[in-house]
């Protein structure tokens, strides 16, 4: 017989494997990586709203700031800071705690769990009298970038570390 009259045909490769469908570890991996993302998701959106008023409050502080920069008053400055300290801590402090603090227990406690005591310094601690002072007396001892350094330190640290 001649060999090239030979019915003979190529080899036929089988098909190659495709990656569809998925085998079901493939599906499990794929459900554990959305969990993984969903909750992630859920942590970061809670996080974000939880700071709310932190973010609120801080620009609230730099509009002040701005303000006080025209009007170059400290007693309605202090007036504003005393307000926004007491509104933001009552926005992550039970009530109870926070309302009824006054003098030198809420300067001690606006300083808890800061990593400096801001409040306890001169530019803090005008900030128990700055509202109630004589607008147009002698307030060349008051130290209004330091009261802002500690309300705007107070604002932007967590209570309790949480954050």
């Amino acid at each position: 017989m001649d060999e090239n009259t030979l019915p003979l045909r190529d080899l036929h490769l089988p098909d190659a494997i495709g990656w569809w469908p998925l085998a079901p570890g493939w599906w499990g991996v794929i459900a554990l990586l959305v969990l993984v993302l969903g909750y992630t998701l859920w942590r970061a959106y809670r996080r974000w709203r939880f700071n709310g008023p932190r973010r609120y409050a801080m620009r609230e502080l730099a509009r002040y700031e701005s303000e006080y920069l025209v009007h170059r008053d400290p007693v309605t400055l202090g007036k504003q800071l005393s307000e926004l300290l007491r509104r933001g801590m009552l926005a992550y402090a039970p009530r109870e705690e926070v309302a009824g603090l006054t003098g030198s227990e809420w300067l001690a406690w606006l300083d808890r769990g800061m990593p400096l005591p801001y409040f306890h310094t001169e530019g803090g601690k005008s900030l128990m009298n700055l509202p109630y002072r004589d607008p147009e007396g002698d307030l060349s001892d008051i130290d209004v970038s330091a009261l802002l350094a500690a309300v705007r330190m107070r604002l932007s640290v967590p209570l309790g570390g949480n954050s």
